[in-house]
């Protein structure tokens, strides 16, 4: 069982997508020729290349989940333009094979690295990725590092509800302490620059526990017949931080694009 079942619904309504100053930033980043390719990793339902989708002309998605790639077939296809490709493919990250004339000029890792062995899918990249391309791991913070009273309010009633813990899906999720630039350095990959771009967000009540529900660690089935319990309590708590429904959050994406020397 993946993950991520029973949330993809939630998932494509209520996570942010990319910001466009953050898809101006991969895009200028990569090399300018047609064909020009595109492979992203961990697409859950394609928010990555719905932002760069009129950009590259050859993209293949990938994910582990079927559900998730199937809502991203619906979302993106139908703005897919006539002269273009796109591949949606289901497989582990560390187990893709592209074909074989085929190398990407960018490759796009968002919200995902966390989840691979991470040494290992930069070290395959090497083969999968043109000269001159180049690897961007990016990705905003979750509500569970908080950083304002009513994500931290938020984040302890999750924590009452399914344990201290972070979950992810069926098990707890392992933390990984080094810094993903430090991990680019140790790869082909390791001419890196690091850039940070500020995104402000307003939610309300309903988009806050959509959100919930699109993650690992608040997935609806999690909390079984306790479900309508949790959410009401989320927005009696919720209520104590707003009189009109309003939920600001100042949030950041730190993009790191990795190139070889």
């Amino acid at each position: 069982m993946s993950m991520f079942t029973g949330t993809v619904e939630y998932y494509r309504k209520y996570r942010p997508g990319i910001p466009e100053s953050v898809a101006e930033l991969l895009v200028d980043s990569a090399p300018q020729r047609r064909p020009r390719r595109l492979l992203d990793v961990g697409t859950g339902t394609g928010l990555v290349v719905e932002a760069l989708l009129h950009q590259f002309d050859d993209i293949i998605a990938i994910d582990n989940d079927a559900d998730m790639l199937g809502a991203a077939e619906s979302a993106l296809r139908p703005q897919l333009s006539t002269d273009s490709k796109l591949g949606l493919v289901v497989t582990e990250a560390e187990d893709f094979v592209p074909p074989s004339d085929w190398k990407a000029d960018l490759v796009t890792i968002c919200r995902a690295f966390h989840w691979l062995d991470q040494a290992t899918m930069l070290q395959r990249l090497d083969a999968q990725v043109s000269q001159d391309g180049v690897v961007a791991i990016f990705g905003d913070s979750s509500f569970w590092a908080a950083g304002s009273p009513w994500k931290t309010a938020v984040r302890a009633i999750v924590k009452d509800f399914l344990g201290e813990e972070r979950r992810a899906g069926s098990g707890t999720f392992q933390h990984h302490d080094r810094p993903y630039s430090e991990i680019m350095r140790e790869s082909p990959f390791s001419d890196v620059e690091e850039y940070t771009v500020p995104v402000h967000r307003t939610w309300t009540t309903e988009s806050i526990l959509g959100y919930l529900y699109s993650t690992s660690f608040a997935a609806p089935q999690l909390f079984g017949d306790r479900l309508h319990e949790f959410e009401e309590t989320v927005r009696k708590e919720l209520a104590k931080y707003s009189n009109d429904d309003q939920f600001p959050e100042d949030n950041e994406f730190v993009i790191r694009i990795g190139r070889r020397n």
